[in-house]
């Protein structure tokens, strides 16, 4: 008891709040309009060494490959076929903005079927669709599984995801996103966490910048630039005048933890208020072991059995009753906690018994 209030007193007296630090505004926000956008395509990757569907659990491979084979003038009509070494696969990727037609894009292939592994297999010509409808790439080539497997006759391993991989450049746009950026008369900064704060800095540091009232915060979350007082008319000009501008962001107090792995993530802005904290494990244990008791030989007695239980209460180390002083940070309670060896699990209780109490002043999140 008196070690841990010994600790946690030389911790809050050295412990100095740490200096806010600033960012740039292209780290704080995104430029409305700017934007990747989601792909789609189903495909069949072939060449595949054995490790493909089993068509007769997925008929859907079965289908697609007659349609490509018909597309390529081979009639495969009635015939039966039950080749392994070809897999449907689902093809997703990001649109850049400002890609152009001709450019190429990063693709990922995800086995839908029972395939074993995509190692070896190739891509065959895959069009991918936007949200849309339209087809805006071409995905084709050589997939780089990302795990490999293998299996005897009483043994298998698996190391890493052997049924997805990547095909780097591996599709090529044919159709751009329809948007002139060079047109807009405005620009909408969009910040990535919305804080009112910060939003009325960026457009003081804007406004500082340019010499004019260009920049006006329209929200916590947007900030709308008039390019007719910026002195450019073209959009791309004037971001690049203003987005290395640095502004010192403010964000809410908040604190992360896992439960799974017991890792806990907090702001240097959580506070707690005067607290008392006592913690500490209780282990129950009862044991039965009954005990048969025979009569006496050549009698008429009956052999009974006596009850006996084993009962007891273990008290685990835990900390004393200690108590906070007002205004402490949370990092200065978890360095007190951790110095005294508390496991990572038992901080994440106590830290919910103190929000519970209303004595931590941050938004809590369990993962």
């Amino acid at each position: 008891m008196h070690r841990f209030l010994i600790l946690l007193t030389a911790l809050f007296a050295l412990a100095l709040p740490a200096a806010a630090q600033s960012v740039r505004i292209k780290d704080l926000v995104e430029v409305d309009g700017v934007r990747s956008n989601d792909l789609v395509g189903y495909g069949l990757v072939v060449g595949l060494n054995g490790t493909g569907d089993g068509l007769r659990n997925s008929p859907f491979t079965e289908d697609i490959m007659s349609n490509i084979l018909e597309r390529l003038g081979v009639n495969v009509t009635g015939e039966q076929f039950r080749p392994r070494n070809v897999a449907a696969v689902l093809v997703t990727a990001k649109l850049p903005a400002f890609a152009r037609t001709g450019g190429q894009i990063d693709v990922t292939v995800s086995a839908i079927g029972d395939a074993k592994s995509l190692l070896g297999g190739t891509l065959v010509m895959t069009p991918m669709n936007a949200a849309d409808g339209q087809i805006y790439a071409v995905a084709q080539g050589t997939v780089i599984a990302g795990g490999v497997s293998a299996e005897g006759e009483a043994a298998k391993v698996v190391q890493g995801v052997p049924t997805a991989g990547v095909i780097p450049s591996g599709a090529r746009v044919e159709r751009e996103v329809e948007f002139d950026f060079s047109k807009l008369s405005s620009l909408r900064l969009a910040l990535r966490e919305p804080d009112f704060t910060t939003a009325a800095r960026i457009e003081e540091v804007i406004n500082r910048a340019v010499g004019r009232r260009a920049a006006t915060m329209m929200d916590a979350g947007t900030i709308n630039v008039d390019l007719n007082r910026t002195g450019t008319s073209s959009p791309a000009r004037a971001i690049v005048a203003i987005e290395n501008l640095e502004v010192e962001p403010q964000r809410k107090a908040r604190v992360v933890v896992d439960q799974r792995s017991g890792t806990i993530v907090m702001g240097s802005d959580v506070r707690i208020s005067r607290v008392a904290v006592s913690q500490g494990n209780l282990t129950l244990r009862i044991e039965e072991a009954p005990i048969a008791v025979q009569p006496n030989p050549f009698s008429d007695g009956e052999t009974v059995v006596v009850p006996r239980t084993a009962a007891g209460i273990e008290e685990e180390p835990g900390i004393g009753l200690a108590v906070v002083p007002e205004g402490t940070s949370l990092s200065q309670v978890i360095a007190g906690l951790n110095a005294l060896g508390v496991s990572p699990r038992d901080m994440i209780d106590i830290l919910k018994s103190i929000k519970a109490a209303g004595a931590l002043h941050a938004e809590f999140v369990v993962m």
